[in-house]
Formats: structure tokens, sequence, C-alpha cells
């Protein structure tokens, strides 16, 4: 196990808590992150550009003129790409498919590595509690401004990650309008949005509901790149 400061929402160290170091304290490795990112980013991309082949472009079905005897080259449809306004060669269409899959255990290993990293670099807060008593993003922006006040290690950070234990929708609201800034719920954790961001603000129900929901990662590959906990 392993141990990390918990602040409130003042920004004071209040105590310690150990950590799974099945989650937290896994070796990164580049190149299993990458694989799991790049299937992310693909899975994730909406095909719009679609151009109209041979068969698909209207009209055409009579061939344009005879043969023989025109003096002029021979043709069967207006539709060919030879024609303008037929159909197009080798185009875009809306039937590719950029999917890709990548294995369960694959994906959990990647989010322990980059939460793990996210330890080592000192940018994953815990806090005793994660809520706003109003839903107004002046109040968000006034709080964060103090916590990194208050936290050194997240002093120079500009992007932040809210990881919620439960759906508060007034907080959720107010991140909304708040430049670089982000929310998510504790389940739905992935490795793009921790990698976008410079720091994770958490709280401790949802340290424990991500051991929770995590806790099928590889524990043999997990074991073979532990950290040991500096202490």
């Amino acid at each position: 196990m392993m141990k990390i400061p918990v602040y409130n929402l003042s920004g004071d160290k209040i105590k310690d808590i150990e950590i799974s170091q099945r989650i937290f304290g896994v070796k990164p490795k580049v190149e299993v992150v990458h694989q799991v990112v790049v299937a992310q980013t693909a899975n994730a991309r909406q095909v719009l550009a679609h151009t109209l082949d041979k068969s698909e472009v209207r009209g055409g079905g009579k061939k344009p003129w005879r043969q023989k005897g025109t003096g002029r080259a021979r043709h069967g449809s207006i539709r060919s790409p030879l024609w303008r306004g037929g159909g197009i060669t080798f185009g875009p269409t809306k039937y590719r498919n950029f999917s890709k899959i990548i294995n369960k255990k694959h994906k959990q290993l990647a989010l322990a590595m980059c939460l793990s990293d996210k330890i080592l670099a000192k940018a994953l807060i815990v806090l005793e509690k994660l809520e706003l008593p109003t839903g107004k993003t002046k109040d968000l922006k006034n709080w964060l401004d103090n916590l990194k006040s208050k936290i050194t290690d997240i002093q120079n950070k500009k992007k932040f990650l809210l990881v919620l234990d439960k759906n508060d929708q007034s907080l959720i609201r107010a991140v909304k309008n708040l430049d670089k800034t982000d929310v998510i719920l504790a389940d739905s954790l992935n490795c793009l949005d921790i990698l976008s961001h410079d720091a994770i603000l958490t709280s401790e129900p949802a340290i424990t509901q991500i051991d929770k929901h995590y806790k099928k990662v590889s524990v043999k590959r997990s074991r073979e790149s532990e950290i040991k906990n500096k202490k």
C-alpha cells in the first residue's frame, strides 16, 4: 500500500490515507498507454466526409450517344468519373471504419499507469470532499485559485480534471463555464482525459470508488512493475 496526503477544501493537509499500489503504483510504459490512447481517439472518430461513386450518382442510366459514327469518344454513362458531375474515384466514404479493439485488461492497465504517473508527478490531489456550496463558476474559480496558492505541487498547473464520486449537477454546471477545467465521474476515467490535463483533483470517496471499480487490473503485470513508495 502507498500513502498520499488528504487536504480539506481550504488546501490544508489533514491526514494521510493508504491507496492501492496495484492501481496507483504501476510503472508507466509508453507503448501500452499509446496503444490505448490511439484506440480511444480512433473509436471516437466520426466519419463525416462522403463522396458518391459511379453507382450512387443520380441519372446517367442512358448511353449519352451511340457507340460508333459520331466521331466522338465512346461513353456508356454520364455518371462516369471522366464526366463533370460524375462519380468520384477513390474518394472518402461514410462506410470507412476506424474503430480498434483493445483488450479490457489492457485498457485497465494503461489507466493504472496514467494514474501512477500523476502520483509520481505529484499532480493527483486528494481532498476530503469535492463539492461546491453554490453552482456558480465564479465561486469555483476563486476556490481553485485559493487551492493553488496553498498546495505548492499544483501552483504552476493550468488544466485541471475534477474526478467526482457522484453526479453533482451544481458542480458539473459550474465547471462547464470554466476554461481549462473539466469534470468526470470516477467510474468513467480514461487515459485520454488524464493525459490531457496537468493535474487531477479528486475526493477520498472517489479514490475508494476507483479502487473498487478497477480492482481487476492485471495483478501479475502490475506487481512486476511496482513503484516503491518514497517516504
